[in-house]
Formats: structure tokens, C-alpha cells, sequence
């Protein structure tokens, strides 16, 4: 019995060293590595980015590593966030993307800036690395380091599954977000996938919450109809379009572990709002 314990307390040190192991900020060449910054928790984000934390803490932030390459003048500095989880570095990722980036091949997705900025995600960390460097060489060398942290970071490189069920008709490339926290201001609402639509002159968001199970749904279904005035849906299927005071008209669907929402659509519209929540749903 006590040798079973020990190697039971083996396994899970050993599973435990292997998930909080230290991040290894590689060596660029012809580069000095400098790694005066101190390792960034939770109770310390702020002295680094300041006002910016609270939304990296709301996205489940572990850690981040910083380190500078200096090459004479020019000075290249790479960030490597690490996040709770996959979906938690995408949804990070997608709070500072924009679609006229120019997008790379870099870990699930990355982009760089006008201004010579690269950032991607990969597995659960979110990297930015950056120079003020207008020099080309060094522009060419931190993509390289790009390259060289997203080969070294191990994990998933696809990109958060849920992304797979948004309807491709109409849908705007690479504005899709995750938001953790408070879907459409209803705190209530949380875990919700979001990506943007235009159906001819109209715009509209749909949003995709995954639960765990229907019962999950249906409590999370109930909260909002009651939130916002309408009365309570007693079964795990539905559809309705309902009057938000946040954000006007609403057409809300469920099933199984899926709900619907779509916002931006107008009362008459709900051909349009039916075809994309049955797609979603089917």
C-alpha cells in the first residue's frame, strides 16, 4: 500500500513539474539576450502593463515572461503570456487583432502591424514581440524570433473549435473574438464566441455559448429571459426574440449545450436570424 502511494505522489509531482515549467526565452543569433525583467504574476501584472491587466486577468493570466535583444542600437523585446488555457490565449489574441493586419503563418494565427508589431497564440500563451527599430534587418530578425518562439512553444497550433460552427455566409474574416466575462453587459452571460456578419446593408454579431451540459444551457437561457423581462422558458429546445434594454432586439436560441444570440438585427428581420440559428443548432 505505501509503495502504491508513492508512486502515485510520483506521477502527480511529476504531472504537475511538467504543466508549471518554466518558460525557455530562446537565443536569437547575433543578438544579446538580456532577461532583467522580473516573471509576472497575477499580483504584479499591473507594474508592467498597467491599466491593460485587468483585461488579461480576466482571461485567466498566469504568467509572462519578457526578455530584449539588443544588436547595437536597435532593441527587439518579446512577451510570452501564458493564459489558462487555449481558448483563454485566443480570446486575448482577439481583443488586439484587427482584420487589416497582415496575417502570418505563426503558431494557430498571427499578424503583424503597420508599425513592424508581431503577436500570435499558440496552446495557451499569447507572444508580442516588437522594435522601434526602423532598420530592415532587424525587422526581418523579429520575425525570426516570431518563427523561433512558435516552434518552440509545444501544444495545440489549431485554432478554438467552437470558430468552426459560425455559418461562413457573410461572415467578416478574422473579427472573430472570445469574450470570458459579461456577454452583451449581462453578467450572467459568460464563455461566448462572437463573430460579425454583413447581409447586405446590415451588420449583426452572433454569439455562441457552449455549455456543459443542457441543464447548464437551460439555467443560463432562464437567467437572461428573466434578466431582461420575459418570462421563463420551460424546456431545453427553444427560440424567441425578446427586447434586451442593453441592446435592443435579440433573437435567442437553444439546444443540447448551444446557445444562440444574435443582436443587430432588427424585429422583421428574423428570416435572416432563423436560417443562421438553425445552421448553428442543426
Amino acid at each position: 500500500m505505501k509503495y502504491k502511494f508513492l508512486i502515485t505522489l510520483f506521477l502527480v509531482l511529476l504531472s504537475g513539474s511538467i504543466f508549471a515549467q518554466d518558460i525557455k526565452l530562446p537565443a536569437l543569433k547575433g543578438y544579446k539576450k538580456t532577461t532583467d525583467y522580473p516573471v509576472y504574476h497575477s499580483e504584479n501584472l499591473w507594474d508592467y502593463i498597467n491599466g491593460a491587466a485587468d483585461t488579461y486577468l480576466a482571461y485567466g493570466f498566469v504568467d509572462l515572461h519578457v526578455a530584449e535583444y539588443r544588436k547595437g542600437k536597435n532593441v527587439i523585446k518579446m512577451e510570452i503570456y501564458r493564459l489558462a488555457d487555449h481558448i483563454m490565449a485566443f480570446g486575448i489574441y482577439s481583443t488586439e487583432r484587427s482584420p487589416s493586419f497582415r496575417f502570418q503563418n505563426l503558431g494557430s494565427q498571427g499578424y503583424i502591424t503597420a508599425d513592424g508589431a508581431i503577436n500570435f497564440f499558440k496552446a495557451n500563451y499569447y507572444v508580442k514581440i516588437r522594435t522601434y527599430s526602423k532598420n530592415e534587418n532587424t525587422l526581418k530578425s523579429s520575425e525570426s524570433l516570431a518563427h523561433i518562439a512558435a516552434d518552440m512553444i509545444t501544444g495545440s497550433s489549431e485554432m478554438p473549435s467552437v470558430l468552426s460552427l459560425f455559418p461562413e455566409t457573410g461572415k467578416k474574416i478574422n473579427e472573430e473574438t472570445y469574450i470570458n466575462e459579461s456577454v452583451l453587459g449581462h453578467k450572467l452571460l459568460n464563455k461566448a464566441f462572437k463573430a460579425t456578419y454583413e447581409s447586405g446593408n446590415d451588420n449583426f454579431s452572433i454569439f455562441i455559448i457552449e455549455n456543459i451540459t443542457p441543464a447548464e444551457t437551460k439555467k443560463s437561457v432562464e437567467d437572461y429571459l428573466t434578466a431582461t423581462g420575459n418570462e421563463a422558458a420551460d424546456s431545453e429546445i427553444g427560440r424567441i426574440m425578446l427586447k434586451d434594454g442593453y441592446n435592443g432586439t435579440i433573437f435567442l436560441g437553444w439546444k443540447g449545450n448551444r446557445i444562440v444570440i444574435i443582436s443587430g438585427l432588427s424585429k422583421d428581420q428574423s428570416d435572416i436570424a432563423d436560417r443562421y440559428t438553425s445552421e448553428i443548432l442543426r
